[in-house]
Formats: C-alpha cells, structure tokens, sequence
C-alpha cells in the first residue's frame, strides 16, 4: 500500500525532520556513529579536561546524573576525587541505557567531528532524500531537522554525506536543548522559532511518540515506515519514501 500526496502537503510551509530511521540508517547510527564514539569517549574526556567546552558538558552531566540518584536509576558513582574517571564510567552508562543525553549528545558530536574531518566517517542518508531536498526546495518549502542528537552532529552528518554536502538545502537545526521529541511543547517552540503556525509544519518521523507529540503541538505528521515492515493502522499518515511528499 502507497500513500499519495494528501492536501496538508499544499498548506505545509516547513517539513520538520527526524534523522535515525527517516532520513539516516538506523544501522549507520548503531553500528557506525555509537561504536565510533564509543572507542574514543575516554581518551577524548581525558585529553580535553580542560577546555571550556568539555567543562560545560560535564556540567550537564552532573545535573542528569543528580536526576538519576533523585530517581534511583542507580548510575554509577560519582566522585570528586576522581572525577574524570566518573565522567567516563557515567557516559558509558549512559551509551548503555541509550540514553537521550544532552552533555553525551553533546560529547558524541564532538568526537564525530574529529572523523568526519579525517574522512573516518560519511554520514549516510536514504537514496529518496536529495532529490526530496530539491524538490521541496523548489517548491518553497524550507527544510530543519529536529533529532536527539546536537544540532553540531547533525550538521557534520549532512554537510559530509555520501550524497555530498546536503547542508545548503537545510534552514534550522534543533536538539533536545529545545526540549524532549515526545513533549508538545518541543513542537510549539520549534513553530515559533520558524515563524510559522503548527499546521504550516509537517513533522516526519519513524517514532510513533514524537509523532503523537508533535501532533498534540498542532504539527501535520508523517510516519515513516523503512523497508518492507508493515504499514500500521493508527492516527499518522503512512509513508515508505520522501517521494511520497509533495
């Protein structure tokens, strides 16, 4: 079953996209990106202590690690005395829950930045998407990406594509410092900071919870199903490619 262009795509000003799942391989973030940083998380930590940057990322990090004692998450320690070695064991903490972390999005997008300028790394994107970047763009609709990662990684992603530098077609770049992908008022925000009203945005995503989100904050959605998975019965239009966007 293939979903045809509907008439919310005519009143759509801005589409709003998720990366892991939508525009990117879920495989290249799992298997590429996460082991990628992984590898090099505690080296980096180390031979950055110092910097101003790593300082304001640790500093996150201690805040999410007091929410997780307050929660009884049971992280692991934290100490003063060794604090660079608590960072390292909080951050593989976090990369084992999986964890939507601002000061590790933070961390992961600058280690990432390193292997994209060694050419280490290509950030992968669907065959559907620069032609759907063109396409949108002819037809004045102005393109941002909203993903859990820092808008730094996403920008590395796009601008070092296999597809080549996808960046010129992108107008804004939003993280979880806008707040959480399954709360509303994400979305609002996101609204506001283009200038447009709820429904001139189309918000595509393979997560069923952002969508349901971003729905709740006024958005037109999309959820986009990859591969040969069933299509899902439930309140979202359905997509399998960007073609099916007009």
């Amino acid at each position: 079953m293939r979903s045809e262009p509907t008439s919310t795509d005519t009143q759509v000003r801005s589409i709003l996209l998720d990366i892991e799942g939508t525009t990117t391989p879920v495989n290249f973030v799992y298997k590429v990106l996460f082991p990628y940083a992984r590898m090099r998380v505690e080296d980096f930590i180390r031979s950055n202590w110092s910097s101003e940057a790593l300082s304001s990322d640790i500093a996150r990090l201690a805040e999410e690690h007091s929410a997780d004692l307050r929660r009884d998450s049971q992280p692991p320690a934290w100490r003063e005395d060794r604090k660079a070695d608590s960072v390292v064991a909080y951050v593989h903490w976090l990369m084992d829950q999986d964890r939507k972390s601002t000061g590790l999005k933070s961390i992961q997008g600058k280690i990432w930045q390193a292997g994209y300028e060694t050419g280490e790394l290509r950030g992968e994107v669907f065959p559907d998407v620069p032609s759907a970047f063109v396409r949108w763009r002819d037809r004045n609709r102005t393109i941002c990406i909203f993903s859990s990662g820092s808008v730094l990684a996403q920008r590395l992603l796009f601008s070092n594509s296999t597809e080549g530098d996808l960046t010129p077609f992108l107008w804004k770049y939003f993280d979880t410092t806008t707040g959480p992908k399954a709360e509303p008022e994400s979305y609002r925000k996101i609204a506001l900071a283009c200038a447009r009203s709820p429904e001139e945005m189309l918000f595509v995503s393979d997560v069923v919870s952002e969508l349901d989100a971003a729905q709740s904050g006024g958005l037109e959605t999309a959820l986009c199903v990859r591969g040969e998975a069933p299509l899902p019965a439930g309140p979202h239009r359905t997509i399998r490619s960007f073609d099916e966007i007009a």
